[in-house]
C-alpha cells in the first residue's frame, strides 16, 4: 500500500512526521508531502519519504519575510494542480490541512486514490448554519474524515451531515519522540534557578486559549509560578498588565521555542494548564501526556474524553474560579500529582500510541481500499 500524507503548509510537522513513521513501522509505504518548515527543527524521516513540494519561492524567504505570505498565495493554486498529477501514484492520500479551504475543495479529489482528511481544527459552534454547511460541502469531497475524539466524530454525523461509514474516530497520538531529543537543550539560566512548584501554559498564544482566564485563576495564588511559553498570535500587552496583578510570580517566555528546547520546559512543570475556550484537541496536550505531566484542562471538545479515562483533570470552562480551584488543589497535593502523572504515562503508552494509532489508520484504509 502507498500511502501520501499531504500538510501543504508544514501546519503540524510533530503530528505529520510522528504518525508517517508509525505507519512505515506497520508496513505501509508512505511519502510526507509538505512544506519547508522555517521555524526551528523537525523529526528525521524514518522509514518514510519527505518531499517539501508546496512554496517554494514562500519558504526560500524565511519566516519574517514580507513577501513570505504574497507568494505562497501566488504558488498556492498552481502547487496544488501539480500536485494532484503527483498523487495519481499513491493508494491513498491523506489530508492533514489544507491552506485554502475554500477554493482547495475544488483540488483535493484525486483519481484513483483513496482521499482521506483529519479534522484537527474545531467545528463551527453550534447553530452556525453557513459555517457549517461550508464544512459539509468541504467534507463531502473526501471518502472518509478521521475525528480525533467522540464528541468530533459526533457532530460530524449530527451536525455536519457525513454519514456514519464515512466518519472514523481515531486518537491523537502522545509526542513520545521529544522525550528522546539528542540534542536537548538546557533551560535558560533564569529559569533552572526557580524553585518550587512550576505550572506551565505552553504553545501559540492565541485568544481561544483562554490565558485571560488562566491569569484571573492566578491572581491570588501562592507558593507557584507560572510560565506563559509560547510565540505570540496576539497583543500581549493586556496580559502583562494582568499578570502584574497577580500575588505569584508569572514569567512569560514569548517566543516559538524549538524542538530541542521543549523537554526541559515539560520536565520542570509541576502542572500543565491548557484553560481552552474551545478546541478538538491539542498537540500541547498530548506533549504533556508523553512526559507523564498532571494536566489541568478546560472540559471542552474531545478534552473532557481524556479527562474522563483518568489522565488528566478537567475544570468547568470559562470559569476562572473553578481554574484556580483545580490548580491549587494539584499544587498543594504531590501525592495527587503523583497518580495523574502515572495515569498520563499509561495513557501515552496505550491507547493514544502511535502504533496503536497506525493500526487504527491501516485498519481505515483497507477499509475503504476494499470498498
Amino acid at each position: 500500500m502507498q500511502v501520501q500524507l499531504v500538510d501543504p503548509s508544514a501546519f503540524t510537522p510533530p503530528y505529520d512526521r510522528s504518525l508517517s513513521a508509525a505507519l512505515a513501522r506497520a508496513g505501509v509505504g508512505v511519502e510526507l508531502v509538505t512544506s519547508h518548515f522555517g521555524y526551528g527543527p523537525v523529526p528525521e524521516p524514518i522509514g518514510y519519504e519527505v518531499t517539501e513540494a508546496f512554496y517554494r519561492r514562500a519558504g526560500a524567504r524565511g519566516v519574517g519575510s514580507r513577501l513570505r505570505l504574497p507568494l505562497k498565495g501566488a504558488e498556492h493554486v498552481p502547487d496544488m494542480l501539480r500536485y494532484r498529477r503527483r498523487a495519481a501514484s499513491a493508494d491513498v492520500v491523506h489530508w492533514q490541512w489544507l491552506t485554502m479551504p475554500l477554493v482547495d475543495r475544488f483540488l483535493v479529489r484525486t483519481r484513483g486514490a483513496i482521499n482521506v482528511f483529519t479534522l484537527h481544527y474545531p467545528l463551527p459552534p453550534p447553530g452556525s448554519t453557513r459555517a457549517i454547511a461550508r464544512q459539509r460541502r468541504l467534507l463531502s469531497r473526501f471518502d472518509a474524515v478521521i475525528a480525533h475524539s467522540e464528541h468530533g466524530a459526533r457532530r460530524l454525523r449530527d451536525e455536519v451531515g457525513l454519514p456514519p461509514e464515512a466518519v472514523w474516530r481515531i486518537p491523537h497520538g502522545a509526542f513520545d519522540y521529544l522525550t528522546r531529543q539528542p540534542s536537548e537543550q538546557q533551560l535558560p539560566a533564569e529559569l533552572a534557578a526557580v524553585e518550587g512548584p512550576v505550572i506551565l501554559f505552553f504553545g501559540l498564544l492565541r485568544p481561544y486559549k483562554g490565558l485571560d482566564l488562566l491569569l484571573e485563576a492566578f491572581q491570588r495564588m501562592e507558593g507557584a509560578e507560572l510560565w506563559i511559553a509560547g510565540m505570540p498570535r496576539m497583543p500581549i500587552e493586556p496580559l502583562r498588565a494582568a499578570a502584574a496583578k497577580a500575588v505569584g510570580n508569572v514569567r512569560f517566555i514569548p517566543r516559538f521555542i524549538s524542538d530541542p528546547e521543549i523537554p526541559a520546559y515539560f520536565r520542570r512543570a509541576d502542572v500543565v494548564v491548557l484553560p481552552y475556550r474551545e478546541i478538538e484537541q491539542s498537540g500541547v496536550l498530548y506533549t504533556a501526556l508523553a512526559f507523564g505531566k498532571p494536566i489541568v484542562l478546560s472540559s471542552v471538545g474531545g478534552f473532557a474524553e481524556l479527562a474522563a479515562d483518568g489522565a488528566a483533570r478537567a475544570v468547568a470552562p470559562n470559569d476562572p474560579r473553578a481554574l484556580a480551584i483545580g490548580l491549587e488543589a494539584l499544587v498543594a497535593d504531590p501525592a495527587e500529582r503523583a497518580s495523574l502523572a502515572t495515569a498520563a504515562t499509561a495513557a501515552a503508552a496505550g491507547p493514544y500510541s502511535w502504533d496503536q494509532i497506525a493500526a487504527r489508520t491501516t485498519e481505515l484504509y483497507d477499509t475503504l481500499l476494499t470498498r
